[in-house]
């Protein structure tokens, strides 16, 4: 069959080609409950089209996936999400999502193994449903931020009051964001290097903390 003249594209894009010169990966993961925003910061920051994974819910989640506070949601990540961030000619970041739902938690290890950190993504409406996440990486020695995802509808909470939900220590720095922009999520990714490059370097830098 000819090919010629087709609009057919073989191979990666153009745009998703790593630089010549890099030398260097790392990778983040970006854990949470389920919908609390993992994909949509993936998505916002990502400097490639994002891998997703998600799929329309069904009747067989019904009873299985607690939908409260997410009453809307029609679809769910089920393996992972994928982004990619160039920091500058030889470094790269790239990103992963896990799936929220603890069904699919057994994916988990798979995921985190081998990353550098960590951003919690938090739904103040459903505090619990980060607690595993955050046991997970302490299991795991791997450093994370916590990112309250500022939902419409959400309640508002002190930093103190919220540090104490989640039995936050202050050295684990503490900040809003809106996984819907890029300038909030990269500020968030900011944070979580800062973070690790303080925990490298034993330093004394204040944890950065919620504003309201």
């Amino acid at each position: 069959m000819d090919y010629n003249g087709s609009d057919l594209s073989l191979g990666p894009r153009p745009e998703d080609l790593l630089p010549a010169s890099t030398e260097k990966s790392v990778k983040v993961v970006i854990v949470g409950g389920f919908g609390v925003g993992k994909t949509t910061m993936v998505g916002s920051v990502s400097e490639i089209r994002p891998l997703t994974t998600e799929e329309t819910m069904t009747r067989d989640s019904v009873g299985v996936d607690s939908l409260h506070g997410v009453e809307r949601k029609t679809e769910t990540t089920v393996a992972m999400d994928f982004g990619r961030i160039t920091l500058n000619q030889q470094l790269v970041l790239y990103l992963f999502g896990t799936p929220g739902q603890q069904r699919f938690w057994f994916l988990w290890n798979g995921v985190i193994e081998g990353a550098l950190g960590a951003v919690v993504l938090v739904d103040t409406r459903r505090l619990e449903d980060s607690f595993q996440a955050m046991d997970r990486l302490e299991a795991g020695n791997v450093p994370f931020v916590v990112a309250v995802n500022n939902f419409p509808d959400a309640p508002l909470h002190s930093v103190a009051a919220l540090r104490s939900a989640l039995d936050l220590g202050e050295d684990v720095p503490l900040v809003n964001c809106d996984a819907r922009m890029l300038e909030s999520s990269r500020d968030v990714l900011l944070t979580l290097m800062r973070h690790l490059y303080t925990n490298a370097t034993r330093g004394t830098q204040a944890p950065s903390e919620v504003t309201r």
